[in-house]
């Protein structure tokens, strides 16, 4: 009776070097992809690609006719992470850079790469920072990515201000925001978050063309208004006045916390402290401290 075989393994860093050699190699190439908005060509090999992704397998799937095939258009993944997603698909590794992994894992997550998408987000948790933790809340949010999206906001919660005035916060999208709005444990005083919670708004209508005040509309609930000084909120008001961003109601609802002195009596109008709240002579009425 025949023995069964044995499968014996070479050494993997040779083959895996062979391999990368190909990477955007236009030698034996039988595809080539127009990446990016700089439309870089890109140089790859069809049955590589279709046995190791099911998204190329689809993508590839007609038999290349008897001429010159198309190049194959796919502008939206910056050629850099195209790369990087090749490298790893020929090799099973891949070199990420901090300013260009979010991009490697946004094509992970669109390509069906799930081991691709692990190793960015613990490339992601490890190289975190103040300007990369808004970019990378909104991926997260975006694509559904929980566990990094809590990392995000815990980060956040722990660097507010510096969070607060990067380009990222300023980009983020209305979903990203709400969970940093509705937070107990952002160190940042209600005055600022509320100049910072504007200075998006502005941006996001200069981008969207629409007013300011609709831009703000499904955030500026969570801002607690009532947790300013009855100046502040004066001030707040007259600035309101000239550039609508809160509704009038909820200013009103602010001004019904000062004149009860009690916060639990007034529905709509959040009172409760966050982390960094400084303390104001008017909080020890509203009865709901710090949680």
């Amino acid at each position: 009776m025949e023995t069964p075989g044995l499968i014996v393994h070479g050494e993997a860093a040779p083959f895996s070097t062979a391999l990368r050699s190909l990477v955007n190699n236009s030698r034996y190439s039988d595809v080539c992809f127009v990446v990016g908005q700089e439309r870089q060509q890109v140089f790859a090999h069809r049955c590589l690609l279709a046995c190791r992704c099911n998204f190329f397998q689809r993508l590839l799937g007609a038999e290349p006719g008897s001429g010159v095939p198309s190049p194959v258009v796919l502008s939206t993944v910056p050629a850099e992470a195209f790369l990087a997603v090749l490298e790893f698909l020929y090799t099973n590794s891949v070199k990420l850079h901090r300013h260009s992994v979010l991009e490697v894992l946004t094509a992970a997550v669109e390509y069906g790469l799930e081991e691709l998408r692990e190793l960015c987000l613990e490339f992601v948790v490890k190289v975190l920072d103040v300007e990369l933790v808004c970019e990378a809340l909104q991926v997260a949010v975006t694509f559904g990515l929980r566990p990094l999206q809590e990392h995000c906001i815990h980060f956040i919660e722990a660097h507010s201000q510096e969070a607060l005035r990067t380009r990222g916060f300023l980009e983020l999208s209305a979903a990203a925001l709400l969970p940093l709005l509705r937070s107990d444990k952002l160190c940042v005083d209600e005055a600022e978050l509320v100049g910072a919670a504007r200075s998006w708004a502005r941006v996001g209508a200069a981008v969207l063309e629409r007013p300011v005040a609709d831009v703000a509309a499904p955030v500026v609930g969570e801002l607690r208004l009532a947790l300013l000084a009855p100046e502040e909120l004066s001030a707040l008001e007259e600035q309101n006045r000239r550039e609508p961003l809160i509704p009038v109601e909820q200013i009103v609802e602010a001004w019904k916390c000062h004149a009860l002195r009690r916060g639990d009596e007034v529905r709509g109008a959040p009172c409760r402290r966050r982390r960094g709240t400084l303390p104001r002579e008017h909080h020890r009425f509203l009865d709901l401290p710090f949680r």
